[in-house]
């Protein structure tokens, strides 16, 4: 199974401007477990999405799109995984290609970031979610997924949106101003909110995008669900501004624990994954 369901002609790797990498991987999930199920789902989905893409008015998937097997899971632990995520992204970016992570919870996330770090030293991130995710250690680990954005901000400068759950510990981290962070309150109320996340960012980004930072309304199959989330069309058009005006290195959505008998939100994922390719690719 591939991203799309493409055809060998535009899903081999030579030739692809994308790689989707699945990482079904959630052994740090809190709360409902399940997103080592979210990759599989994803691509599942995407093989039933229309490929030509109304929006940009062109068949994305004709920059190529290849999709790698699933990665083996370390069960040693995140740290472990991360390594491993790692060691698959980088020769992704020594091909000049775009990876792209289909998690799994978020503490896959920093094996990307450490590697597209090393082919762009001048890395930015933009981490889209309903957590802060700065905890320096959670139930004994610092590489717990909601310690991500802590290990990231060590990585590069980091820039949040969408947040409106966070621990005593974090708030007090986000006071001394290392990690610019923007609650999903801002992105309703300031009309200029998309132009005032995106000017902190400039040249190479890498985005990770936590499913949960949707409204549950509009994506309930997650592990951790916050209610005041951002919709559909505002998480569009901050990637379509993103894209823009930045360059998109890498990106992954992560946290999708889908529902049985539940398509839309493994649709919804899937159809997020293509439209950013499609914002990147131009």
């Amino acid at each position: 199974m591939n991203f799309g369901a493409l055809e060998p002609e535009w899903a081999a790797y030579d030739s692809a401007l994308f790689v989707v990498i699945p990482v079904p991987y959630d052994l740090t999930s809190t709360y409902q477990p399940g997103a080592r199920l979210g990759p599989g789902a994803i691509l599942a989905a995407s093989a039933n999405m229309e490929l030509y893409d109304d929006e940009l008015g062109k068949s994305v998937y004709r920059q190529g799109i290849h999709t790698t097997p699933p990665l083996e899971v370390d069960a040693r632990g995140p740290e472990f995984m991360a390594s491993a995520v790692r060691r698959s992204v980088a020769p992704v970016l020594a091909d000049r290609k775009i990876p792209v992570l289909l998690g799994g919870d978020h503490s896959v996330t920093l094996g990307a970031i450490q590697a597209v770090k090393a082919a762009f030293p001048d890395l930015q991130t933009l981490q889209l979610d309903a957590h802060a995710d700065l905890r320096d250690a959670y139930q004994g680990t610092p590489y717990s997924h909601a310690c991500i954005a802590r290990r990231i901000q060590e990585l590069c400068p980091l820039v949040q949106a969408g947040i409106r759950s966070m621990s005593e510990e974090e708030a007090l981290f986000l006071r001394d101003g290392a990690v610019k962070s923007f609650s999903a309150d801002f992105i309703c109320q300031d009309p200029a909110w998309a132009e005032t996340i995106c000017e902190g960012l400039h040249g190479d980004v890498y985005v990770t995008i936590d499913i949960d930072v949707l409204d549950p309304s509009v994506m309930p199959a997650t592990g951790t669900p916050e209610p005041g989330g951002i919709s559909w069309r505002q998480l569009l058009m901050l990637m379509r501004l993103l894209a823009k005006r930045c360059r998109i290195r890498g990106f992954d959505v992560v946290e999708l624990a889908p529902i049985p008998g539940q398509v839309a939100p493994d649709f919804l994922a899937a159809k997020l994954i293509y439209r950013i390719m499609g914002y990147i690719s131009g």
